[in-house]
């Protein structure tokens, strides 16, 4: 199941409608499991996007506890994870999952908005 709320906008104090953003009940977990394994649950998941990768754009993850003034930030439960404005243009309706099989463990992005993307995920074309 997932489900995400969008909090308001740091910069406006409104929500940003139709640039949801969601994260699967696996996902927040994992979020607050190494937040707090970090030594401060407050972090946040800061999920971006940068040019790179070997299809053009890629994915970031990283904790932070700052939300700037261009920053979109959703939550699920417990779990908190924040988007430039920038990433977000390629992210809306995306969903972050937390997934582990034979590979690995790992967090993926299940992103509408990607065209392709590499054969282990962290890199997309639009």
């Amino acid at each position: 199941m997932s489900t995400s709320a969008a909090l308001p906008d740091a910069a406006s104090g409104t929500s940003a409608p139709g640039r949801i953003l969601t994260m699967t009940d696996s996902a927040a977990r994992r979020i607050v499991k190494l937040a707090t394994l970090e030594g401060n649950p407050a972090q946040m998941l800061r999920l971006s996007v940068s040019g790179g990768g070997c299809s053009g754009f890629q994915y970031g993850f990283g904790f932070d506890t700052a939300v700037n003034d261009d920053d979109l930030v959703f939550s699920h439960g417990d779990a908190r994870m924040v988007v430039d404005e920038v990433s977000m243009d390629l992210l809306a309706g995306a969903e972050l999952d937390y997934v582990e099989d034979l590979m690995g463990s790992y967090f993926k992005v299940n992103n509408p908005n990607a065209a392709s993307s590499c054969g282990c995920g962290t890199s997309f074309s639009v």
